[in-house]
Formats: C-alpha cells, structure tokens, sequence
C-alpha cells in the first residue's frame, strides 16, 4: 500500500482522551495530539534542565556528566537546585514525557481501531524506571537512593547497588527477569534468523512461505507456534523481563535489606536434607 493511501485510510478524526477536535491535528506524518504536545513540553524542559546542570557542573565530558539525586538527609523533601533539586525536576519531566507518550499511543490506537498491546508493553518500561527513581526511594524514605542521570556515574550506582546486597544475582526476582532477557533475545534472534532464511534463498530458488517457516520449527524442537504466535511469545517474554527487572530492585532495600546469598538458607533448611 502507497504511503499516502495508506495515511487516507488511518488519518481519521476522533480517537482523543483529552482536547477534543482541539488537540487532534498532526505535524506532517506525525499525529500529535494533546499528549503530543505534553511530550515535547517534558522533553524539552528536561533535556533543557540537564544541558544547565552540566554547565553549572564541572565538565563538559558527555561521559562524566552527572545529575545526582538529592543527599540522603534531605529524605522525601525538596532539595535546593544544586543539591539534588535539578534531579527532582528532571525526574518529574522524565515520569511526564514516558506517560504522555504512552496516552499519545493510547489515543493512536482508538483511532486505528486495534488493542492497546503496544501502550501497555511500553507501561511495563515505564514501570521499571519509575520502580528505581520513585517507588523505591519513596519506599526506603529519602530521594537520595535513586540512581544518578549520567553515564559512567549510573554504572558506578548499578555496581554500588549490585555490592551492598553482596551477590545481587542471588536475589531470585534478579534470576527471572535475566533469564526473560536472554530468552527473549534466543526467541526472537531464531524468529528474525528463519525469516531472514526464508525471504533470502538461493539463487534461483522461490521465496519459502510460513508452511516451510513451521515445518522448520517443528523439525527443530518439536512444534510451532506460527506466525503470529512467535510474536506474542516475544511480547510475553519482553514484558516479564521488564516486570521482574522492576521487581527485583524493590525488593531490594524495602524488603530485604541483607546479602541475597543469605536469603537461599531456606533451601538449606529444608525437611529433605534432614538426616
């Protein structure tokens, strides 16, 4: 389908949460939207907000350019700017350019007429950020326990974090979102590998149909899912990596507060160990 007949098809009224016949208008291929507008607003104002906090800051350097996040002592309260204050801002422009995009999706899809699979797996991403600058802070009472806005100094907190709770692969929830991420990446790395098979053959042989893509899996493992299935076990995979990803630093520091090797005593105790 030609990109204009197609936009003819989907460039339709209504569809908005918010605004009405006001807000629905694009930007050449580009609905916007209230929500639309909302995002740029955010993104700007924090993006605006970092590029001050690395002039006020000590370097230039895109790698060690750091926005912290207030001292513990001043808890759930609100910093001075220089003190942590221009993290609180910025984090507040972060949480309404994530949500605003996802309610642009939401209104993207009333228009289409389709599910709300694609704003809800962006929710579980949005999720996870808020889980680390949020909700756990606000759990262990000081904003001070989120994690820094810069690239090696994000590293470092990762690394600091991963050390207070000794092995911090030991923590269970950890297990689970590592073992999505992987399977997602083997799931769908053997997806595009066998599509990119089939629609790449040899010379002078005919491009293979989804028939030969299932017989391939069913000879490989047993069974297949199909097409589209393959794509809702990604999606499921996906989603449970970032959920349990969200999980496990919750329950880090609000809920277990010890090394994660101590928390496996459990298994050692047992009654099937007992001699």
């Amino acid at each position: 389908m030609a990109l204009l007949s197609f936009e003819r098809k989907y460039r339709v009224r209504g569809g908005t949460l918010i605004g009405g016949e006001l807000f629905d208008f694009w930007m050449g291929p580009f609905y916007v939207g209230f929500f639309g507008v909302t995002t740029i607003f955010f993104a700007a104002l924090g993006t605006a907000l970092i590029i001050y906090g690395a002039a006020i800051g000590p370097t230039w350097n895109p790698w060690l350019i750091s926005i912290a996040p207030p001292d513990i002592s001043y808890g759930l309260g609100l910093a001075p700017l220089r003190a942590g204050g221009l993290w609180q801002i910025i984090t507040i422009c972060a949480v309404g350019a994530f949500s605003s995009w996802a309610l642009r999706e939401v209104e993207i899809c009333r228009k289409l007429g389709i599910g709300y699979h694609v704003p809800f797996a962006f929710s579980v991403a949005i999720f996870a950020y808020v889980s680390l600058v949020v909700i756990r802070p606000m759990l262990m009472g000081a904003w001070g326990f989120g994690f820094p806005y810069g690239i090696f100094s994000h590293l470092d907190w990762v690394s600091n974090t991963g050390y207070q709770y000794l092995h911090f692969h030991y923590n269970p929830a950890h297990m689970l979102a590592v073992s999505f991420f992987f399977t997602t990446a083997l799931a769908l790395g053997l997806h595009g590998s066998l599509v990119l098979s089939a629609v790449n053959p040899a010379a002078g042989e005919d491009v293979k149909s989804p028939e030969y893509e299932d017989t391939f899996f069913r000879d490989l493992i047993g069974y297949s899912v199909g097409t589209l299935g393959i794509h809702r076990v990604g999606l499921l995979l996906a989603l449970n990596a970032g959920f349990w990803s969200a999980i496990c630093i919750i329950l880090s520091g609000p809920f277990w507060s010890r090394g994660w090797p101590e928390w496996w005593t459990w298994w050692l105790n047992l009654p099937i160990w007992v001699r």
